[in-house]
């Protein structure tokens, strides 16, 4: 008797230390987001309730569209372009007959291992417009203008470039272990059918793989709408010319870290949750059907 009031409160004893981590870092600064998004700051200790007034300003604030369009740009670009090509070279690296396949794929996952800021500082070297390699290399094939400013004309291309040189090795390893767990009795199965390579792919492979590849897309569409040190680094801390390469999160730290407005911030903060979390449920609802399949 005298020990079950001990054996009641024992898991929440275990429990405390966790609770105790996430009521101040995550709790607490989420509910004082809530509260300053709320609210109109004009620097330390000075602010005045504006209640939705921070939510309806962004609705006709044309550089948050500016930056919602940017960083939707860059997303539909990484997952149309990096995806299908780590798919490729998850394909091509997953053949038996191909000699050297720990050797290939670790060249391809290797730019994984950098930093993004050893990443930008390769990119504005291989960009710049006046000793860029890219310029000299082109300018060499085809007469392409030496001079050519990339990351003033072309910011959301150069900045897909730039990710998918470090992250196609990423996404590949995902769509390897995948293609790795694919049954070979399934394909031979197809084989034997008749199938050919494009049909077993389609009713074989895809089918298999489909929780990986769902994941992984929902994963390169949560990491674009967070970018912000790599348009950061090769923009020389700006947005670009005419704001090319304003991204949400950028133009969230403009707002709160050099304007000072931490409340419009916030309010941007929750506006890029939201986009966030309508991705989460479509992911989860496609999740569900497959399963249900």
């Amino acid at each position: 008797m005298t020990d079950a009031p001990r054996s009641r409160f024992a898991p929440w004893l275990m429990l405390a230390p966790f609770l105790a981590v996430f009521a101040v870092f995550v709790a607490w600064p989420l509910a004082t987001s809530v509260v300053l998004s709320t609210r109109q700051t004009f620097g330390p200790g000075t602010s005045r309730g504006v209640g939705w007034g921070n939510f309806e300003q962004l609705f006709a604030d044309p550089l948050f569209w500016r930056a919602l369009r940017n960083t939707g740009l860059y997303t539909v670009g990484t997952v149309l372009v990096q995806l299908p090509l780590s798919m490729l070279l998850a394909l091509a690296l997953n053949h038996p007959r191909l000699r050297g396949r720990a050797f290939f794929r670790m060249i391809i996952f290797s730019p994984v291992l950098v930093g993004v800021v050893f990443v930008a500082m390769i990119f504005t070297v291989l960009f710049d417009k006046r000793t860029g390699l890219i310029n000299q290399v082109l300018h060499a094939a085809i007469g392409w203008d030496l001079d050519f400013p990339w990351l003033d004309t072309y910011v959301i291309p150069s900045l897909i470039v730039a990710t998918l040189w470090q992250y196609v090795g990423y996404n590949m390893v995902y769509f390897l272990a995948a293609l790795q767990n694919v049954s070979p009795e399934m394909r031979e199965a197809a084989l034997l059918d008749g199938a050919g390579p494009w049909s077993r792919f389609r009713h074989v492979v895809i089918p298999a793989i489909r929780p990986v590849a769902t994941f992984v897309v929902l994963l390169a569409i949560l990491g674009s709408f967070q970018l912000f040190e790599l348009p950061f680094i090769l923009l020389n801390g700006t947005s670009g010319p005419d704001n090319r390469g304003l991204t949400l999160v950028m133009y969230l730290y403009q707002t709160g870290f050099q304007t000072g407005d931490l409340g419009y911030a916030s309010a941007i903060g929750w506006a890029l949750a939201l986009v966030l979390g309508v991705f989460a449920v479509v992911q989860y609802s496609l999740d569900r059907r497959g399963v249900r399949r």
